[in-house]
């Protein structure tokens, strides 16, 4: 239930990471990349897309924002989505789905599953592409990218997954970077808790309706399709990425991972064009090249 303190404290949290988020990237050049926004016509609402056009050479990417599944949005992740439309010639569909506490759990996941499935339905009618996808995202936009790729088994247009330092796993969960880096970066593991138990609602981790946010244990990852997946150092969801490597590997799937040492959690959507982010960058551009020459 949603508290009168609870919804300020939202609030709060939006205004910061959106006034950071632009500081960040002011007087930074912005990429000459058209956009339009649409309206996803989804079976059970419409819902809000940005679109920056790319090449009919690459697959469309898929994009979820990070930000706990309570903020973030359109607009705090654009210079970032800019920039990884010019880098890739992708074309990228951000997508503005539901957030808690107004919308808590499984608000967010139903609807980024939903509009993956018109997107990937309706690709011949979007931006240049070349007929497949690649899903992504940041954080909790990781997690989305994992629960819906997972529910998308048999996909054949799916041709890969983009995970930066995604959160699978719940808090509970014993892993040492919730601890060591509890106030190294940006991301605390109190905010962390707090997104977590704001979008869960009340909800155990152990119900089996949170399947479809912890992936792994009970449904299996076999079949899912190559990724990549960047880890932070000096980030609460660092263990949390370097298990879903593991997991992923184990489970027979095509894995790149990629740790960045000196980092903390946000650096290539949230700090600006830093080196880190230029670094993010390449090796990404890099991956989806050659995804695109397969």
């Amino acid at each position: 239930m949603t508290t009168l303190r609870n919804r300020i404290k939202t609030l709060a949290y939006r205004w910061y990471y959106r006034r950071m988020n632009r500081l960040a990237w002011e007087g930074a050049p912005a990429p000459d990349v058209k956009t339009s926004f649409l309206q996803l016509p989804l079976p059970e609402q419409t819902l809000g897309a940005r679109m920056y056009h790319g090449s009919r050479h690459r697959p469309l990417i898929i994009y979820f924002h990070g930000g706990g599944w309570t903020i973030g949005d359109l607009d705090t992740h654009h210079p970032f989505c800019l920039r990884l439309a010019h880098q890739t010639r992708c074309t990228i569909m951000s997508i503005d789905y539901r957030l808690a506490p107004e919308h808590p759990f499984p608000a967010a996941h139903e609807d980024t599953m939903a509009a993956s499935r018109w997107i990937i339905d309706n690709l011949n009618a979007l931006a240049p592409n070349n007929g497949e996808v690649v899903i992504a995202g940041d954080s909790a936009g990781g997690n989305l990218t994992l629960s819906t790729a997972v529910r998308l088994p048999d996909e054949p247009r799916l041709r890969g997954c983009l995970m930066i330092y995604p959160a699978t796993q719940h808090y509970h969960a014993a892993m040492r970077s919730y601890k060591e880096h509890a106030k190294s970066g940006p991301l605390t593991t109190s905010i962390m808790r707090w997104f977590m138990d704001t979008y869960l609602d009340g909800l155990a981790p152990a119900d089996p309706a949170t399947e479809i946010m912890f992936p792994g244990k009970r449904i299996p990852l076999s079949g899912f399709p190559r990724s990549l997946l960047v880890t932070a150092e000096k980030d609460p969801l660092r263990d949390d990425g370097k298990r879903l490597a593991i997991a992923l590997q184990r489970a027979g799937v095509t894995v790149q991972h990629e740790h960045f040492s000196q980092e903390a959690h946000g650096f290539p959507c949230s700090e600006g064009p830093t080196p880190g982010h230029e670094r993010f960058m390449s090796l990404t551009k890099n991956w989806i090249e050659a995804i695109s020459a397969r």
